[in-house]
């Protein structure tokens, strides 16, 4: 059910259906759910090193171990998934057969605080990550990292980013729009999300405040709706209003991200499980 919202508040309902479908709760830690072009989405199971897959046809599968710890993912024009991997605080490009090239190993030759959630601009293949400092139980214990926790923007086709935005408490989910013009970065640390313009060289231009939460992942819809995750997922139109709010029975929901042939259906990873939610609305990828 659906709480706290009358109905004056809703722009219009974007759900078919308010009880979200558990798809499977085997895991330790789900996050970083990534549709590919077919809409079959991947996540990752990152306390036991893992990367899944759940098809359209609502088949789960493995789809690789020994997967550098992944955190949040998305995928580029050629099929490959990028993959935050924070066990030796890398970005990953992984091909659809499991092949894989380390696109970051560091920033500046100093070890990242452990890339958290990406998103890739299809126009140019350019690459935004976040990199917050969340300590890990399977790091050297002399593990050295950056004092900033800093957005970071890597061209394609270049192997050392740069700081697109230093001046957030600690950075964590991040979406873009499809036409590549605009980007929204959630503050966790700093409860906001800040919506920004892609300028000329990848520069994050005219920074504006959002919304007044902070979230764990992003994801917008093809109206332009943000969703936001944490408790539960929330929902704010173009204008920064909230207009539906989805109750998860989870201690915590971690991301999110449309997946299905049409893109018609919500996949969110949420603590030790994974849920799906049918829309009326299209997501993006």
């Amino acid at each position: 059910m659906i709480r706290g919202l009358t109905k004056d508040t809703f722009q219009k309902n974007i759900i078919s259906d308010d009880t979200p479908v558990l798809v499977s709760n085997q895991f330790s830690f789900t996050e970083g759910p990534a549709a590919d072009e077919y809409g079959n989405v991947f996540f990752t199971d990152q306390p036991n090193n893992k990367i899944w897959e759940y098809d359209t046809a609502g088949r789960l599968s493995l789809f690789m171990d020994n997967a550098g710890r992944p955190n949040g993912m998305y995928f580029d024009e050629q099929g490959n998934l990028i993959a935050c991997a924070d066990e030796h605080n890398e970005l990953w490009s992984i091909t659809p057969d499991k092949k894989v090239t380390v696109l970051v190993k560091n920033y500046d030759g100093n070890i990242l605080n452990g890339p958290n959630d990406v998103w890739v601009n299809h126009r140019n293949g350019d690459i935004y990550f976040t990199d917050p400092y969340y300590p890990r139980d399977y790091w050297a214990k002399d593990h050295q990292h950056l004092t900033p926790q800093n957005v970071y923007y890597l061209k394609k086709g270049t192997t050392q980013p740069v700081v697109a935005d230093d001046r957030l408490t600690k950075p964590n989910g991040i979406i873009g729009t499809p036409d590549g013009k605009f980007l929204f970065i959630a503050d966790i640390g700093g409860n906001k999300v800040y919506k920004y313009e892609i300028g000329r060289n990848g520069a994050l231009i005219n920074k504006k405040k959002f919304i007044d939460h902070g979230s764990d992942g992003l994801t917008l819809d093809a109206d332009g709706n943000l969703y936001i995750t944490g408790k539960g997922v929330t929902v704010f139109n173009q204008e920064g209003k909230m207009i539906q709010r989805i109750n998860i029975p989870e201690e915590w929901t971690g991301n999110i991200c449309f997946g299905g042939k049409d893109l018609n259906y919500l996949f969110i990873t949420a603590s030790k499980s994974v849920y799906r939610l049918n829309t009326k609305v299209k997501g993006i990828r």
